[in-house]
């Protein structure tokens, strides 16, 4: 049974000749020798695979199941397994006997066959990365890109939206969010909002400066810490708005009918569940409650 394109099993003298010795003349062709019983063999195999696979399709790999294919063990005259020989121009070029590292399997490879391209790197991965990074117009560029092959990706628009929302296009980024369709991204959807409302509402409260000195004066200032937090939120500050939302809930939970446990959970929405802020400060959360 073939594994992919690039790996099969070789069952017969015609298969051999077809899929390994007419196909070396396109592109090398590995040959693995083995049987059921060699433990080393079954330890090799998966290694030979990964490493055909990386080259998607100008190396290719074929088993020769030892215990079956006699007449070809007879041929090439394989006294041990595993072996395995590579093929070029319909003839044996290179090999070797027994388990290899991975390093020297490659540098066996490397004067019969192109090293493999690397794969290009993930548009979308690259475009979280220079968010996070605080790189947002490098990351709005890419997005862009992104959303001109598929305007309804809604990854890209809930993150697009996000860096529209950082440069202060709040109402841009309100028309991109409600263009996205589906529940697929919803809790990212949610986060999005939610640092949207948070930048809204930073913008109608004193600025972080004023708070702090309010809190100088008396720590236990609800609003004051409240109006911290979100300006807090607004500068992408969690870790010290996720502790303010706490201790304020752990005071007064009652406070504007219970805005910090609400805004707690807003913000676990906006950074994701694998966030270790989110797994720290939900535990907190839960140990404050219970």
């Amino acid at each position: 049974m073939s594994d992919t394109s690039y790996i099969f099993d070789i069952s017969g003298a015609a298969s051999f000749e077809q899929l390994v010795i007419e196909n070396s003349f396109h592109k090398p062709v590995l040959v693995d020798f083995w049987a059921e019983w060699c433990a080393p063999c079954k330890a090799l195999m998966p290694l030979l695979a990964k490493i055909t696979e990386e080259y998607r399709g100008e190396l290719l790999l074929a088993k020769v199941n030892c215990d079956i294919e006699q007449d070809i063990v007879a041929r090439f005259g394989i006294r041990s397994l595993p072996t395995v020989v590579l093929f070029k121009d319909g003839q044996p070029v290179d090999g070797f006997a027994g388990a290899q590292p991975e390093s020297a399997i490659r540098e066996m490879l490397k004067p019969h066959v192109a090293e493999p391209a690397p794969e290009a790197a993930d548009p979308m991965e690259t475009a979280q990365a220079l968010f996070a990074e605080g790189r947002i117009g490098e990351a709005e560029s890419l997005l862009k890109q992104v959303l001109t092959e598929n305007n309804e990706n809604a990854a890209a628009l809930i993150l697009y939206a996000r860096c529209l929302a950082e440069r202060g296009e709040l109402g841009e980024a309100e028309a991109v969010l409600n263009a996205v369709k589906g529940d697929e991204h919803k809790q990212a959807l949610a986060g999005a909002k939610a640092q949207l409302t948070f930048l809204r509402q930073a913008a109608d409260l004193p600025d972080s400066a004023d708070l702090k000195a309010r809190l100088a004066q008396d720590s236990n200032d609800d609003e004051a810490t409240y109006q911290l937090a979100i300006q807090q939120l607004a500068r992408q500050q969690y870790e010290a708005a996720l502790d303010g939302l706490l201790k304020l809930f752990v005071r007064n939970r009652s406070y504007a009918e219970g805005i910090a446990h609400k805004t707690l959970l807003q913000v676990f929405d906006l950074l994701g569940n694998d966030h270790p802020l989110v797994t720290l400060y939900r535990r907190k959360l839960y140990q404050a409650i219970y």
